[in-house]
């Protein structure tokens, strides 16, 4: 049986008066910023520090060579100044270097857009490439994902697919995606590479896969490349030499790209990332798009329709950040991969503290080779949904999200993102872990 306990690390009553006070039906089921919250009022209220596991965000120091260029650029005085919807013409060059010193990819700078970070870049995309055909009105999506990204589908009041890809993986991944986009409707699709939340990789064979039934069935790929080189089992450090970040554009003309500065590049407060649009798709015609923009052109409904009702122009001094950023990697003058590194070893460190307590890795290979470590991983615990393990996991001061609100059919996972979680509190993570162990195995 389960053993059941008050007796945890921190105090069961306060816990559950902050669950209560905070009107969260299940803790389990909520959103990433409202377990933040949660968690927060719990801390306050009990002077104790989680061990936090639940948002994605950086946990390092800004790259440094943009904090002096955005600086720089405020000194000179570009916060008085609109920038141009396109983007600043530095950066728009440093992008089309970028993505083929580092993916080995030709873009022209024409197609290298400035967004307020890679959740503007998709949303832009769903709003325009789903009023491009009116026979192709759904987005597929292959999960497990970003929860916002479902989030803004809903928004935008627009049809999705989505399949949890853990058990087509490989050649299964072909007859997967044929039974979905042979029907027609299939206007895109979206996936992340490292994937968000479970830090699986695509491998070659699989993106050709996906770019070659994208050519098939004429369906853009939205390849979100928030976490930018990071598999860290390949080293791809190095502008202009092999291996390159794998990519769909290397099979298909039907692409666009995101690409973030916040995790790479630990720039997340400056919102800026990029949009970057395949030279063949930016200047396709539509026809249908007419009925929405002035031009029927892929490239400048996307820049001066989508994307100029969400802002007009993307932060001024954040461009510059980023286009000097850029640059220095370029010129082989910064090493960002060596930089982020960090993530991979206290992802090493803290699954073997998981698994040597009774926990599991949910989503552990690709294809057959052991997953990477990285930004993330996902656990379960044995006998409990990811649900209930939440909940649980609460009252021992460490906090996550549930694998159910990333379309995920793996409902007993949990995923974890070690970037907030300092290497000095693995001594309590494992005393915290060793306890839940205790006072939930079967005996």
């Amino acid at each position: 049986m389960n053993l059941q306990t008050k007796n945890t690390p921190i105090d069961f009553n306060i816990v559950n008066q902050k669950i209560i006070e905070s009107k969260l039906d299940n803790p389990g089921k909520a959103t990433i910023r409202e377990i933040k919250k949660l968690v927060d009022e719990i801390e306050k209220a009990t002077g104790e520090k989680f061990v936090r596991m639940e948002m994605g965000i950086p946990g390092l120091p800004p790259t440094k060579i943009g904090v002096d260029a955005e600086i720089e650029a405020l000194k000179k005085g570009v916060a008085a100044i609109y920038p141009d919807i396109y983007g600043i013409p530095e950066l728009k060059k440093e992008t089309s270097r970028f993505v083929k010193m580092f993916m080995d990819i030709d873009v022209s700078p024409e197609g290298c857009i400035p967004t307020c970070g890679s959740m503007m870049g998709s949303f832009a995309a769903f709003m325009t490439i789903n009023r491009c055909c009116a026979e192709k009105d759904t987005s597929l999506l292959i999960d497990p994902g970003f929860p916002v990204h479902r989030q803004q589908l809903k928004v935008l009041n627009q049809k999705m697919e989505c399949f949890d890809v853990y058990n087509y993986r490989g050649d299964k991944l072909r007859d997967k995606l044929e039974s979905i986009m042979s029907k027609g409707n299939i206007s895109c699709m979206l996936y992340s590479n490292p994937n968000n939340p479970s830090w699986i990789c695509f491998t070659e064979k699989e993106l050709k896969i996906i770019g070659d039934l994208c050519n098939k069935y004429d369906v853009i790929a939205i390849e979100d490349l928030a976490y930018f080189a990071m598999d860290f089992r390949t080293d791809m450090s190095k502008p202009g030499v092999p291996p390159y970040q794998p990519t769909v554009a290397k099979y298909t003309n039907n692409y666009i790209l995101t690409i973030s500065s916040s995790k790479a590049f630990s720039y997340a407060g400056q919102r800026v990332g990029m949009m970057i649009i395949s030279d063949e798709l930016y200047n396709r015609n539509y026809p249908k798009l007419k009925n929405y923009y002035a031009k029927d052109l892929f490239g400048y409904s996307m820049v001066f329709g989508s994307i100029y009702t969400l802002s007009a122009g993307i932060t001024h001094s954040s461009q510059y950040a980023l286009a000097a950023i850029f640059k220095a990697a370029n010129d082989g003058k910064l090493n960002f991969v060596e930089e982020v590194k960090e993530y991979g070893e206290k992802a090493h460190i803290m699954k073997k503290i998981f698994t040597d307590n009774g926990f599991k890795i949910v989503y552990d290979k690709d294809e057959d080779e052991p997953i990477a470590d990285g930004f993330y991983f996902t656990f379960s615990y044995p006998g409990y949904s990811g649900e209930e393990l939440l909940n649980k996991l609460l009252y021992y001061g460490v906090s996550a999200i549930s694998l159910a609100i990333t379309g995920s059919e793996r409902l007993e996972g949990i995923r974890a993102c070690v970037s907030l979680v300092k290497r000095d509190q693995f001594k309590d993570l494992e005393f915290r872990l060793k306890r839940f162990n205790e006072d939930h195995q079967k005996i």
